[in-house]
């Protein structure tokens, strides 16, 4: 059963960081001077912001590609410009996944989160960075880190303003499809509804989105029947229409109905109970008006809008429709709740792996030792030795070994090809 109502598949790309510089400090009267040479600016990051003031992932549908700003080349000693980040607004309630992996690594389900989808590369550093008691004159620097390219997947779980909460059968699906366009599936049994049916509600020029949740029981806040994946997505929602079967086909007396609903959303949740609610009291067609308000009077001690209502007929949805749009926008009139949490990122792989592909060549995958020869100037003799050294440490140069690489074979690593010399 899908818990998503929209998405979208993004390729998100961080800026590459800019090269560090091999300079020496140059002044008269000092002919030789030390190295002085600056570091490049940092890749703008790509980072995801949830605003309760977007409703859609459509414009991620149109435009499936972003990219950040790189940041620039260090010139001599004077350090290289950052890029700036790139951030994109997104709805409250938004998942991102990378494609390819099951579990997502963001949650965006508070106004406010964040999210660093595609970190920027790390500006390189100078040839200040590399002298040593031996090595006092280095003239090579390092080069930025290369950029990010992420392959991402927005889920984004319940799209809606307004949710129509209730016990099963209470009419909720004639109700969302006499208000919208919806065409939720309809039937005189409990749980006809098992997934969130949406429509679009337009009242005098404006829309909102009305959800129809699965009904919900006795015991929901416990996971009894489709309990938790209905709270999960009724917490997604700003605004809620109790709708209370007038006359129930079990002979089930309406004000202990909802009272039984009211109970397992505070139960599961007081901020999901003081939410913004109104009250429909539906299928008042199957009754007298003498009947109506025998049912309708215990409802009287309530303090939000309780309004007789037939999805059936029609009857009293333009007032409840009303409603719901003024709640909306009181909501929306309280200043946000900005939610102070680190920004989520996605984990880097730092795994490598050493393969021989054919006679005499070898591969190393793995995107930290990809890095690590990206961010080498390897026009530099000097700076090839130090990624040799750097490789020994970390254990591929033993690797190659051990897989039978012998001097004069072949090691591909990302873009680049080496020869095999075994210092």
């Amino acid at each position: 059963m899908s818990q998503f109502v929209d998405e979208a598949v993004v390729v998100f790309e961080s800026g590459q960081g800019g090269n560090g510089s091999a300079s020496f400090h140059r002044e008269k009267h000092v002919p030789r001077g030390g190295p002085n040479g600056a570091d490049g600016g940092r890749g703008g990051n790509v980072v995801l912001v949830a605003d309760r003031g977007a409703r859609t992932l459509l414009d991620f549908k149109l435009k499936p590609h972003y990219k950040a700003p790189n940041g620039t080349n260090a010139q001599q000693n004077k350090a290289g410009k950052d890029g700036e980040d790139l951030v994109l607004r997104v709805p409250v309630g938004t998942l991102v996944t990378e494609v390819g992996d099951e579990v997502p690594f963001a949650d965006l389900a508070t106004d406010g989160a964040r999210a660093v989808v595609a970190r920027g590369g790390r500006g390189g550093r100078g040839n200040l960075h590399f002298t040593n008691s031996v090595r006092q004159a280095p003239t090579f620097a390092e080069q930025g880190a290369p950029s990010e390219r992420v392959e991402a997947k927005l889920e984004l779980k319940l799209l809606a303003d307004v949710g129509l909460i209730g016990l099963p059968n209470a009419g909720k699906s004639t109700l969302i499809a006499a208000c919208s366009a919806s065409k939720a599936k309809i039937g005189a049994y409990p749980f006809t509804t098992i997934t969130p049916n949406l429509g679009v509600v337009r009242v005098d020029g404006e829309t909102f989105v009305m959800a129809d949740m699965p009904g919900l029981i006795e015991g929901a806040s416990e996971g009894a029947g489709l309990g938790h994946q209905f709270l999960r997505h009724v917490e997604r929602t700003r605004v809620l229409i109790h709708v209370v079967d007038l006359f129930p086909i079990d002979g089930s007396d309406p004000w202990e109905n909802y009272r039984t609903v009211e109970s397992e959303l505070a139960k599961f949740s007081q901020a999901l109970a003081d939410r913004p609610r109104i009250v429909a009291l539906n299928k008042a067609d199957l009754g007298s008006a003498e009947m109506v308000e025998s049912a309708r009077l215990p409802f009287e001690c309530l303090e939000c809008p309780v309004l007789v209502v037939s999805g059936a007929t029609s009857q009293g949805l333009d007032p409840l429709m009303y409603s719901a749009l003024a709640a909306l926008k009181q909501v929306e009139a309280e200043p946000p709740t900005v939610v102070l949490r680190p920004a989520m990122t996605r984990e880097r792989d730092a795994s490598w792996a050493v393969a021989q592909t054919s006679e005499g060549e070898f591969e190393v995958t793995g995107e930290r030792i990809e890095r690590l020869v990206a961010m080498t100037n390897l026009s530099n003799r000097e700076a090839i030795r130090m990624l040799h050294r750097k490789l020994e440490r970390i254990g591929v140069v033993n690797a190659l070994r051990e897989e039978g690489a012998t001097d004069g074979d072949s090691v591909r690593i990302g873009e680049f090809v080496f020869t095999f010399l075994d210092w």
